[in-house]
């Protein structure tokens, strides 16, 4: 465990001032599965007055004294301690209007959502468990606490929980816990969209996703309604063997674990259907369709407010998606437009595609392989692969009348010439051929 000597040393001195201390929560269950555990939640009979007490000779701030928790730096980190506490009622479907302090452990692990997250462990390593939280865990099952029903009214965010938590253990979701989630899920539209973002962000990074994303694609799709329309939507084509939903959930589960080229694996066929045609012998096409839907992403991602950086990251991997790459010299000019690290995970995301469709098609990633290499080299042996490495910039290009976006264009143009070896990357050469572009 991460800073264990440092949780060890706070809970041992809350204990010898008299009171009850243990971590709790997602670091025991991590802890019991044998994954590395990073940040510990603490909690105690103390109240919070007391904890700075205990710490008096520490740094301690009051950074939620209203829910009882105190941030103690300790060896110049921060840990927190919180009061053992009973929630009050919930009217926004997220937090309690008021919570109470207990000097019950028990009182406190209720109040929690799922059973793997009801654990709590002292210094001495003794499981407190009052809930089975352990037997889940070796039956590889997400079950909330009590009621589900209660436990999502009380917190919908908990319905998103549960199916990242699914998809990241590899767990089943209990029956009752399941038929909750998905009858209560219209409740996630009081949730931020930033948390359902982030509950997003990690399921789809889950060893489960595929299995999870398919059986709860409607509480997936309470957060991305514009997946509706690709549920059982036929391909019509010898190149698939799934609906668009199943080929977009399998192509995300097929991709790397990096989160850019997964998230554009989630989007990348997001506006097949409206692009859909039926040709005369009755095979369906998809015409435009990365444009289409790399667009519907940056739609989707700026209202889930992810970063502006990523939206543009993943866009432009989704609009080249279907880009055929036949030559050396198209590879170079994919990596001058998308950037080093963008042109690989362009790759990945193709090698994704495929591995979610016919089998036969299997045989292409290999040669994206290849390309991989020769970007490699191009980047390795090439002065120029941007506009920054041009000869020329803007100004000079204005100096010769230019203005606007002509200046971007040409600018454009000249690099496109000089990745294709059919210009020097030299100014004199750059300013000739940029007057006649210009003419």
């Amino acid at each position: 465990m991460k800073n264990g000597k440092e949780y060890a040393y706070l809970l041992k001195k809350l204990e010898s001032a008299g009171f009850e201390a243990y971590i709790v929560g997602g670091c025991v269950r991590d802890a019991l599965l044998g994954r590395e555990v990073n940040d510990c939640d603490i909690t105690t009979s103390a109240i919070p007055e007391q904890i700075m007490g205990v710490f008096s000779e520490l740094k301690v701030a009051p950074t939620g004294l209203k829910h009882g928790t105190v941030t103690v730096i300790y060896n110049d980190m921060p840990f927190e301690v919180t009061t053992f506490r009973v929630d009050g009622s919930y009217t926004d479907s997220r937090r309690p209007d008021s919570v109470s302090f207990t000097a019950s452990l028990e009182e406190d692990l209720a109040r929690r959502d799922f059973t793997v997250n009801a654990m709590a462990m002292d210094v001495r390593g003794e499981l407190h468990d009052p809930f089975g939280g352990r037997d889940d865990l070796a039956a590889r099952v997400i079950r909330c606490v009590g009621a589900p029903e209660k436990r999502f009214r009380e917190d919908a965010l908990r319905i998103m929980r549960a199916v990242r938590f699914a998809s990241t253990l590899g767990f089943e979701i209990e029956e009752r816990t399941s038929a909750a989630a998905l009858e209560l899920r219209g409740l996630l539209d009081n949730i931020s969209r930033e948390r359902c973002r982030d509950e997003l962000s990690k399921m789809i990074m889950g060893e489960n996703l595929a299995e999870v994303a398919l059986k709860f694609r409607d509480i997936i799709a309470q957060v991305i309604p514009e997946l509706r329309t690709c549920f059982d939507f036929e391909q019509r084509s010898r190149y698939h063997k799934y609906t668009v939903y199943e080929h977009i959930v399998r192509a995300v589960a097929a991709a790397p674990p990096d989160p850019t080229v997964r998230t554009a694996m989630l989007f990348h066929d997001i506006g097949k259907p409206q692009m859909f045609t039926l040709d005369e012998d009755g095979v369906g096409h998809f015409k435009g369709h990365a444009e289409v839907s790399a667009k519907a992403a940056e739609v989707i991602m700026r209202r889930l407010r992810w970063e502006n950086a990523v939206i543009s990251d993943v866009s432009a991997i989704i609009a080249r998606h279907s880009d055929k790459i036949s030559s050396e010299k198209q590879i170079k000019r994919l990596i001058s437009r998308l950037g080093e690290d963008n042109f690989f995970r362009l790759l990945e995301a193709k090698k994704a595609d495929n591995l979610a469709k016919n089998e036969f098609v299997l045989t292409e990633n290999a040669w994206f392989d290849e390309c991989a290499e020769l970007g490699r080299r191009s980047i390795e042996e090439s002065a120029c692969m941007s506009l920054r490495d041009l000869a020329v910039n803007g100004n000079d290009i204005m100096s010769l009348g230019a203005e606007g976006r002509q200046v971007g264009e040409c600018l454009r143009e000249l690099l496109d010439l000089v990745i294709d070896g059919e210009l020097p990357n030299e100014r004199e050469a750059l300013l000739c051929r940029a007057r006649e572009v210009l003419a």
